[in-house]
């Protein structure tokens, strides 16, 4: 069961339209779909809100600790609640995979990302992962240029687009039907 969604970047008008915040880009498209409302809260050290989604009473969280200080807004409030790591799901950027792709599983390593690098140290590797892919510039030497930048409009419709798919695998997710949640999300494919 999927008790808290967090959505990791970075805050500021910015960073606001860049490619590391598509977890925050994921969590305002719940906000629109099930009226939710969040508000910041300091003590969690993010925007929180909470609601019923797909029947399941779900808090939301966007950390304002910036990507490599995630952790420090995800323990305190899934302390606070009492929320299992099985129970949280992380959604952010993903370099390796193209705009517009998904990959959902639980558990593993952070995979070089600096916002799951600093929450397992917090919570353990055991929480849910929704990875939006954003794709990968030509060069290593242009990665930190590349999330900090806009995706193109193509990019970003494929992006939007997987973003609603990845929200339908959310509701199996939520039911319960884990495989199927994550044949949903790792086998979607953008229309040619």
């Amino acid at each position: 069961m999927i008790k808290l969604i967090v959505g990791l970047g970075n805050v500021g008008a910015e960073y606001k339209d860049t490619r590391h915040n598509a977890g925050f880009w994921f969590v305002d498209a719940l906000c629109d779909k099930f009226g939710i409302t969040l508000t910041h809260d300091k003590k969690f050290h993010g925007s929180v809100g909470r609601g019923t989604i797909y029947g399941q009473d779900v808090r939301l969280l966007t950390p304002d600790t910036f990507m490599n200080r995630s952790g420090m807004a995800v323990a305190p409030l899934a302390k606070f609640y009492n929320i299992a790591p099985h129970e949280i799901l992380i959604t952010h950027d993903e370099l390796d995979i193209s705009a517009g792709s998904l990959r959902l599983k639980k558990g593993g390593g952070h995979g070089g990302h600096n916002g799951l690098k600093d929450i397992v140290p917090h919570i353990g590797a055991d929480f849910w992962r929704l990875r939006v892919g954003i794709g990968r510039p030509a060069h290593s030497s242009q990665v930190s240029g590349w999330v900090l930048s806009k995706p193109t409009s193509d990019d970003h419709i494929s992006i939007d687009k997987a973003i609603d798919c990845s929200i339908d695998a959310l509701e199996l997710l939520i039911k319960g039907d884990e495989q199927k949640a994550i044949s949903l999300a790792n086998g979607f494919k953008l229309p040619t």
